[in-house]
């Protein structure tokens, strides 16, 4: 069996397309699988590791005209030709796209050609790809119960699988994770970060918000800011009087997530489903321009009492500071917080995904 699989730019995209990969080729060795990316995506280890990949000319289409969406058009065109060139040589028996403007054309032509599709959401709120895509796939697997309410198709093409993106991140033991980052035992840990790009909005506001705090010898931080501010942070950090580990981008996130108490992030699918996974208190500012997709996640959290939401418009150094120091000395609302995700039911998406997958 031939299987395409075509993923975005961003670790949103690309986290949960990389563990469904590595969980087929894991029960399924026979499988022939091509991987598929835009030129403009991150690079994480992981990506360097599968061994059939190619990657498309395909950049974001703006709703609006200038230049720049001009050059986007053309090297849409552009993507389109090398997809239906991939498809073509490649000759699969699915195509399986875990969103973006770069799926579309590769989902489409497939659909064209009669080649079975399955496509997957990582978010509440389906993406404008996804949402077009549903139209022609014949599958339709969802990480939220709630996204069949944004689906205009028949109920009996949707299935719920959940995020795969978290299931390689397993719990470690939370002192053997304070090892590994070096941080004492007894102190509140507070793990920062951004998306897989990082944040500057959240890395500023919360850097003069730790400096307020009237006792910092309380917590100690693990902060993966991406590469911009880092050296900026790495500075501002050796004057304050706080144990940090400071990261431009960090690959063993379960050891992160095993060793924090609080987690103050974006609400990027992929974050969501981690959050999840390890149970984790948050305090949540969505991303502004990914606001309907990042807010309606947020509050799938906040629904269950798991996080606090904060909009970035109103994010300020006073309003985190008053959030970090309310968790920090309520453990009655941290383990409340903890509570609330009980709630979410614990399925195994990459063996409901490879069953549909390998029953088209």
């Amino acid at each position: 069996m031939r299987i395409l699989i075509v993923a975005g730019a961003s670790g949103g995209h690309i986290f949960p397309a990389l563990s469904f990969l590595n969980a087929l080729k894991d029960k399924h060795r026979q499988v022939d699988t091509l991987f598929v990316l835009p030129r403009r995506s991150i690079r994480v280890k992981m990506i360097s590791q599968v061994h059939n990949i190619k990657y498309l000319s395909i950049s974001p289409i703006k709703l609006h005209f200038d230049f720049q969406n001009f050059i986007a058009i053309l090297g849409f065109i552009k993507g389109s030709l090398e997809s239906l060139v991939l498809l073509l040589e490649f000759r699969p028996d699915i195509v399986v796209g875990f969103g973006s403007i770069n799926s579309i054309p590769l989902l489409f032509f497939a659909w064209l050609f009669r080649i079975k599709t399955l496509i997957h959401e990582q978010n509440v709120y389906p993406g404008r790809a996804n949402r077009l895509l549903a139209k022609f796939a014949d599958k339709i697997a969802i990480s939220f119960q709630e996204s069949k309410d944004y689906l205009k198709v028949e109920k009996e093409k949707v299935v719920f699988t959940g995020n795969p993106g978290h299931e390689e991140l397993k719990r470690i033991e939370k002192k053997e994770a304070l090892s590994f980052f070096g941080l004492d035992n007894d102190k509140f840990i507070i793990l920062v970060m951004g998306g897989s790009r990082g944040s500057h909005s959240i890395n500023i506001f919360f850097l003069n918000a730790i400096s307020m705090v009237s006792d910092s010898s309380q917590f100690q931080i693990i902060h993966i800011a991406g590469t911009p501010d880092y050296d900026l942070l790495e500075k501002s950090y050796k004057k304050l009087k706080v144990k940090f580990k400071l990261f431009s981008f960090l690959d063993q996130m379960q050891y992160a997530y095993s060793a924090c108490d609080l987690v103050i992030c974006r609400s990027g699918a992929t974050t969501i489903a981690e959050l999840i996974n390890f149970a984790l208190p948050a305090v949540i500012v969505p991303y502004p321009y990914a606001y309907k997709h990042q807010m309606k996640n947020a509050q799938i959290l906040e629904k269950r009492g798991g996080c606090i939401i904060i909009d970035d418009r109103e994010l300020n150094t006073n309003l985190l500071k008053e959030h970090i120091e309310s968790l920090l000395n309520n453990p009655r609302k941290m383990e409340d917080m903890r509570l609330g995700y009980n709630s979410f039911p614990r399925i195994d998406a990459n063996r409901i995904l490879i069953e549909e997958v390998m029953s088209r």
